[in-house]
């Protein structure tokens, strides 16, 4: 199960996190997000060992969401160290999660 991450545990989970963190920015009306979602999901079957998969539903919250500059859904953001290394938007595919993902290991 994917981590839950919200402006309450961002630092613990993300910041401070000892594991790579990709977080997953989607919303319930936001149609590119759903088809992902079950892709995204295996990922976390082939990597939740080496790299934390989270989530944050957007519209829940909005100031985490301005605070790192997360514009448009979806949105995928990677961190390592505690720090974001890489960021994808938009048009996203799951091919280019998992090669985000295999910069992190």
């Amino acid at each position: 199960m994917m981590v839950e991450v919200n402006g309450e545990n961002f630092e613990q989970e993300v910041i401070h996190s000892f594991q790579p963190v990709m977080i997953d920015f989607w919303g319930p009306q936001c149609g590119p997000c759903l088809a992902l979602m079950p892709k995204v999901e295996a990922l976390h079957k082939r990597y939740g060992d080496k790299i934390k998969l989270t989530r944050v539903e957007a519209p829940k919250n909005r100031r985490l969401c301005l605070s790192l500059k997360v514009m448009s859904l979806p949105t995928f953001l990677f961190y390592a160290e505690g720090k974001e290394v890489d960021r994808l938007t938009g048009n996203i595919t799951v091919e280019l999660i998992e090669s985000s993902l295999n910069k992190l290991v």
